[in-house]
């Protein structure tokens, strides 16, 4: 069954430019070459030279109307360039405005100023032959993340949620692709090394090692959009969710705890910088306290990890698996329908791959 995995993408933004550009940039890598961020080169029977693009939606106006090519560095994008990307021949179409962009966001991302201007994204999805669409909308795009799960399910097209609008999660959204006869990944991408894994990994060990928790947060700076657009508290409701429960979820007891999203800081750009605390206990009852920062690009560090979501959703279309997959969910994203830790979570996606587990 292989070939070709035509995507698109909801979404133009830095993690959609990370994804872009990492096609080209590792299109000719040999099968056994390790590649930073994948799990593996060769995905089942897909290489990452497989991964086509053939659709793109946004709302800004710098971005509308040109190549895909052009568009990935468009203003207010700041990932890093780190590929040459050829003419594309796809331009990038007018999506649904709905809750897709905050109103302080409008005057920067250029948000075109009519709404219905925006296409029809189940007839573009049909007659492009895209198999996966991947949300990338940003953080609070409740009602717009909804919009195109229905335009997927309308042109019978696989679903990819990188944002914590609960899709893949939600039952009663899950049972739609499930009755449709599709599978979906979701919700919101956890990154290669990001805050949300290290933190989550760092109570895991803690517990394990005997340590009792007593109270722990994640304080995330950065200078990209997305931090940009989480300025406002009230699109922030899911994330907070999505975020604590990921990290919380590998403890068997409550933790007084606070994570997500602290503070826009422009000249960081796409860096982002987390700071990590945890207070507890241990033998003897002495207190024990961990303080750890990490600063990484945060555009690519997801990029690598949607490339795989992509890949297993091509194997379950191929394979005939509807529905939520729940491995490769439970590796990839914080908010999965159903939460495995995260050595256990990996060598399920093995297993999917190699066909001993259908999802």
């Amino acid at each position: 069954m292989a070939g070709k995995i035509k995507i698109a993408i909801a979404g133009l933004g830095n993690c959609a430019s990370s994804i872009v550009q990492g096609l080209y940039y590792y299109k000719d890598a040999p099968d056994d070459e390790h590649i930073p961020g994948l799990m593996h080169t060769r995905f089942g029977d897909y290489h990452i030279s497989d991964v086509e693009v053939v659709a793109v939606f946004d709302i800004n106006t710098k971005k509308i109307g040109k190549d895909v090519s052009e568009a990935i560095y468009a203003e207010p994008n700041c990932v890093k360039k780190f590929a040459d990307v050829p003419y594309m021949n796809i331009q990038v179409l007018p999506g649904p405005i709905s809750d897709g962009v905050a109103e302080h966001m409008k005057e920067p991302f250029f948000c075109y100023p009519n709404p219905d201007d925006a296409v029809d994204v189940a007839h573009v999805l049909k007659e492009t032959g895209a198999e996966i669409l991947v949300n990338f909308l940003p953080v609070g795009s409740e009602e717009a993340t909804k919009i195109y799960a229905q335009a997927a399910l309308d042109s019978h097209v696989a679903f990819a949620n990188g944002i914590p609008s609960f899709i893949v999660s939600d039952k009663e959204w899950s049972q739609k692709f499930m009755d449709a006869g599709l599978p979906a990944a979701g919700d919101d991408i956890k990154s290669q090394l990001g805050a949300t894994i290290l933190h989550r990994v760092l109570m895991q060990l803690m517990h394990d090692r005997g340590i009792r928790v007593e109270e722990t947060y994640q304080l995330n700076v950065g200078g990209n959009t997305d931090f940009l657009n989480m300025k406002k508290e009230d699109r922030l409701t899911t994330k907070r969710i999505s975020k604590t429960k990921a990290v919380t979820s590998v403890l068997p007891y409550d933790v007084p705890t606070r994570i997500g999203p602290s503070d826009y800081v422009p000249f960081l750009e796409d860096n982002k910088i987390c700071y990590i605390n945890a207070n507890g206990r241990n033998f003897g009852d002495h207190p024990i306290n961990m303080q750890l920062k990490l600063s990484v690009q945060d555009s690519p560090n997801s990029a690598g990890v949607m490339i795989d979501v992509i890949r297993a959703l091509r194997i379950a279309l191929d394979r005939g698996i509807a529905g939520p997959l729940i491995s490769m969910s439970a590796y990839a994203f914080k908010h999965p329908p159903v939460q495995i830790p995260d050595f256990e979570g990996k060598e399920r996606v093995e297993k999917f791959i190699r066909g001993e587990i259908d999802r």
